[in-house]
């Protein structure tokens, strides 16, 4: 059985009550593939997670984007996976890429916090990627590779991981991996995985992709062998660019084309 495609969005920092409700409205109005084509996980801030989970569609999923390393108590400000399964919350984001440059988490830090969140029961995007000067010197794959053996030496069931190839050069940058970049750093983690895990864990893992992907290059990114889906960033507070990165028959129903039409301020076409 293939392994089924994933789109996760990161709406980071942002929102309020009244736009989050608009949010959760369009996305509930969306036409999508089922759940057996494609799996959809949406990661609000903390404050909103109640609400988007009493009020998302249930074919959609809902992530937090960060949670602490251990049981709750005295480390203020943080979150616990405990907390997370009493919200009902199933997933959470481990390991951006902002999280371990604005907050010097290392790799060994986002590997614990990994097999932490497991371990109560919550499914994970773990983030790995390199910066620039990194893929500058050559240095790509073992930056990434040093960042999944980080989570690799903590973790031995990989059934509820998906990773996220994030290149920080390209977050919120506008500059994107190529289609061939992006399949080449994929497959070579997926070989990893094979070597260092097992040739089942490469075969069934979800690696996807995360580095200002937008709707107008993500299906032929999608259409590489181990690019699994995409962790969309701020383009996924745009709801109707948000399902381009579905992979939609339909893309262009007359609901999307509509929708698309009025978001880029163009004229309806006539009915007529």
């Amino acid at each position: 059985m293939g392994r089924k495609f994933f789109v996760g969005g990161n709406w980071k920092c942002n929102g309020t009550g009244e736009e989050v409700k608009k949010i959760v409205s369009t996305l509930n109005a969306g036409e999508v593939p089922s759940g057996d084509v494609v799996e959809v996980v949406v990661s609000p801030p903390f404050v909103f997670l109640p609400l988007v989970k009493s009020t998302l569609r249930p074919d959609f999923h809902v992530a937090a984007q960060n949670c602490w390393v251990k049981k709750g108590g005295a480390f203020t400000g943080e979150i616990s996976a405990e907390m997370l399964v009493n919200l009902g919350i199933p997933w959470v984001i481990i390991g951006h890429s902002e999280r371990r440059l604005l907050l010097n988490e290392s790799n060994e830090f986002v590997g614990e916090k990994v097999a932490y969140a497991l371990s109560k029961g919550l499914k994970v995007i773990a983030c790995v990627g390199e910066t620039l000067e990194q893929r500058e010197s050559g240095s790509t794959m073992e930056v990434v590779a040093a960042q999944t053996k980080a989570i690799a030496d903590k973790v031995s069931n990989w059934a509820n991981v998906v990773l996220a190839y994030e290149p920080v050069w390209a977050i919120g940058t506008g500059k994107v991996a190529t289609p061939a970049q992006a399949q080449e750093v994929h497959s070579e983690l997926r070989n990893w995985f094979q070597a260092n895990a097992s040739p089942e864990v490469a075969a069934t893992i979800r690696i996807i992709y995360g580095g200002s992907v937008s709707g107008a290059n993500c299906k032929e990114l999608a259409a590489k062998p181990d690019v699994d889906g995409f962790l969309v960033g701020g383009a996924s507070l745009k709801v109707v660019i948000f399902f381009l990165f579905l992979p939609l028959p339909f893309a262009f129903s007359s609901w999307l084309l509509v929708g698309l039409m009025r978001y880029l301020m163009l004229p309806l076409p006539s009915t007529a």
